[in-house]
C-alpha cells in the first residue's frame, strides 16, 4: 500500500524516521512516526508506530535485514502484526499492556517489559539501550542510541507542532487554539508530572535518561528536537529530576 504523506528521511547516519498525519481521537494533529537503527552487525531495529506503507517497506528493506520490531509503550501497537506479518524471522518486544491492548491474541513475542525481569537483555543492548517506564501511565519505553547521540521516545515528550508529519498533508498540524505543546513549558512538565502513576519509579527512570549522552530527541509525536534534545528532558522532567 503506497502512502504519499509519510515522510521518509535519514535524520543522522543509519538511523530513518517514517513521519506522517495522525490525530488524536481524530481531532488534535500530534503526528505519528516510525524509526528504523541499523545496527553494527548489519540488522535493522524498529520502532512501529506507522503503517507498513510499500515506501517504508522499501527502505527498511534497503537498509538490511530486520531484526527488532518494537513497540514503545501501550498504545503504540497498531501495527505489530503488519511487521511481524512481512518480517517473520524478528524478534518482536512490547511492553505488557500493549500484548494485552493488540487485537491478535496469536502474536508471539519474543520479549515483554513489565513481565520480563528488568535486567533482561534482548540482543540490541550493543547499539540501543532501554528504560522501561513502569510507572508512567503508558508503560513506555525510552531508547537511546550512544553513536548518533539519540533518544527514541513515543509518549514520554511531544514536540508539537507536528510540522515534518504535516509537511505532505493538506493541514498545517497546528493544535487548534494552543498551536504547539513545547518540552520546555510549563504545560509538558505538567503532562509529564500528571502521567506518572508511580512517582518514585518515575523519578528513578527520569533520572536514568538524563544521564545518557544525548544531543537529539526523535519523538513519535512533534518535530525532531536537533542539538537541545538533553535541555528538552531536563526541562520536561523538571519536576521529577529536582
Amino acid at each position: 500500500m503506497s502512502d504519499m504523506e509519510t515522510v521518509i528521511r535519514e535524520v543522522a547516519k543509519d538511523i530513518w524516521i517514517f513521519s506522517k498525519p495522525f490525530a488524536r481521537g481524530g481531532l488534535v494533529p500530534i503526528g505519528g512516526r516510525s524509526t528504523a537503527v541499523k545496527l553494527s552487525n548489519g540488522g535493522v531495529w524498529v520502532l512501529a508506530s506507522t503503517p507498513l506503507s510499500t515506501e517504508t517497506k522499501a527502505t527498511l528493506d534497503n537498509m538490511g535485514p530486520v531484526e527488532y520490531i518494537v513497540s514503545a509503550d501501550k498504545v503504540h501497537h497498531l501495527f505489530l502484526t503488519e511487521y511481524k506479518t512481512a518480517y517473520p524471522n524478528a524478534k518482536l518486544i512490547a511492553p505488557a499492556d500493549a500484548v494485552v491492548q493488540h487485537g491478535n491474541k496469536d502474536l508471539k513475542y519474543d520479549g515483554i517489559w513489565g513481565k520480563d525481569p528488568p535486567d533482561t537483555k534482548y540482543g540490541f543492548e550493543d547499539d540501543i539501550q532501554h528504560c522501561y517506564f513502569s510507572g508512567f501511565v503508558n508503560k513506555d519505553v525510552a531508547f537511546f542510541h550512544p553513536a548518533s547521540k539519540t533518544l527514541i521516545e513515543a509518549d514520554l515528550l511531544f514536540n508539537l507542532p507536528a510540522t515534518e508529519q504535516y509537511s505532505k498533508s493538506k493541514t498545517s498540524g497546528k493544535i487548534p487554539i494552543f498551536g504547539g505543546v513545547s518540552p520546555h513549558g510549563w504545560a509538558a512538565a505538567r503532562f509529564a508530572w500528571t502521567m506518572g502513576q508511580d512517582r518514585e519509579a518515575m523519578k528513578r527512570d527520569s533520572k536514568t535518561v538524563a544521564q545518557w549522552d544525548f544531543e537529539r530527541i526523535i519523538p513519535c509525536h512533534g518535530d525532531v528536537i536537533e542539538k537541545t534534545g538533553k535541555k528538552a528532558w531536563l526541562d520536561c522532567y523538571r519536576h521529577y529530576l529536582n
